[in-house]
């Protein structure tokens, strides 16, 4: 049995609508069946809508009850227009038990009286209550069926987009941990061996650190999403590495937070979804980054994603070119070598082409 074809619980709208539909019913036997007039007088007129409204109160009822599970057994045991001949019999048998449990309910009261209670059934109660249940019966039940249909398309659609969202965050998950399964020991091994060359040889050097991140391990949120924005829980690797890098005393830390690259020797020759980077790229910002005294974090992406990279842009000076523009501050880097520069160590969470370039720019 498909979700649709499920038995659903009558809302008060539901009933709401039936009522509406049982006054209307009510109005139009008054007018059309009872021979009323605008010389009617009002007493008159009010007794038949009475009447009518009598009819109307047990056949409507009927109808909602009965009509929204015949519906969906018949569209699933039949096809057009089978379907509709079990519903329009099923209308009619309607309209017949409720007409006559009318007529019973006024001779019971006193309304009808003797042999005229079946003549008067059969001479106008029959033909009204057929006429009046069939048009708002398949009125209704044409309404119904769209209401359901409506509801059942909404249904999926919020199903669909939760497996989307629920699949996007698995996505993001096992990427983290692909990402944090690189994030082994003997990077923070060569980072510290290289600090201890450089107190020797480079002094300034030795109390700088950039390290490499990642920037699609934040939480989810309202968007650009800005380096305040808290990460994941479950990136503990990553949270680990910023904090050595950040917190480490007499060390003066950077962490540039790389989007996805592409580029040569990534791997992927163009972006791959919304929070990407060129490797020619991130080797400018790294580039810029030690040649610079600033410290903390930097969203490294792409222009136009939900990550903001305007402090980068701010601080470091870098413009998030592309990748054919990003190539001369390299340029520039090899061709004056007398100027001065700080040979920072560089801590990576993912294996990066980019650390190597800046390396050998600087």
């Amino acid at each position: 049995m498909t979700e649709s074809s499920r038995p659903r619980r009558f809302s008060r709208a539901y009933w709401r609508r039936v009522i509406v539909a049982n006054v209307a019913a009510a109005v139009a036997v008054t007018v059309f069946y009872s021979g009323i007039s605008l010389r009617t007088p009002p007493r008159q007129m009010l007794e038949a809508f009475a009447i009518s409204m009598l009819f109307s109160t047990i056949i409507g009822p009927m109808l909602g009850i009965v009509m929204p599970r015949v519906g969906r057994a018949a569209a699933c045991r039949f096809s057009f227009p089978f379907d509709w001949v079990v519903l329009l019999a099923t209308m009619v048998a309607i309209a017949l038990a409720g007409s006559f449990t009318a007529i019973l309910i006024l001779a019971a009261i006193g309304y009808l009286h003797g042999a005229g209670i079946v003549a008067t059934w059969m001479a106008g109660s029959v033909k009204a209550s057929i006429a009046i249940t069939l048009t708002f019966g398949i009125f209704l039940t044409v309404v119904e069926g769209m209401r359901r249909q409506l509801d059942d398309a909404r249904m999926a659609l919020r199903t669909k987009e939760r497996d989307e969202a629920e699949a996007r965050r698995l996505a993001a998950e096992a990427q983290l941990a692909s990402i944090e399964s690189r994030v082994q020991p003997h990077f923070l091994f060569n980072t510290l061996n290289s600090i201890a060359a450089l107190v020797h040889h480079d002094p300034a050097g030795a109390e700088r650190m950039i390290s490499q991140s990642i920037a699609w391990a934040y939480q989810p949120g309202a968007t650009p999403i800005s380096e305040e924005t808290p990460l994941q829980d479950s990136a503990t690797a990553i949270r680990t590495l910023e904090a050595l890098t950040l917190q480490t005393p007499k060390i003066a830390g950077t962490v540039l937070r790389y989007g996805l690259l592409y580029g040569p020797g990534t791997g992927s020759d163009a972006p791959n979804g919304p929070i990407t980077l060129h490797v020619d790229v991130a080797a400018r910002a790294t580039l810029l980054a030690a040649e610079t005294a600033a410290t903390g974090i930097f969203n490294i992406v792409d222009d136009g994603g939900p990550i903001s990279n305007a402090k980068a842009k701010s601080v470091l000076a870098w413009t998030g070119e592309n990748a054919n523009s990003a190539l001369w501050p390299l340029a520039s880097a090899v061709s004056e070598p007398d100027e001065p520069r700080v040979a920072a160590p560089i801590a990576s969470a993912q294996p990066d082409p980019s650390a190597a370039r800046a390396r050998s720019a600087g």
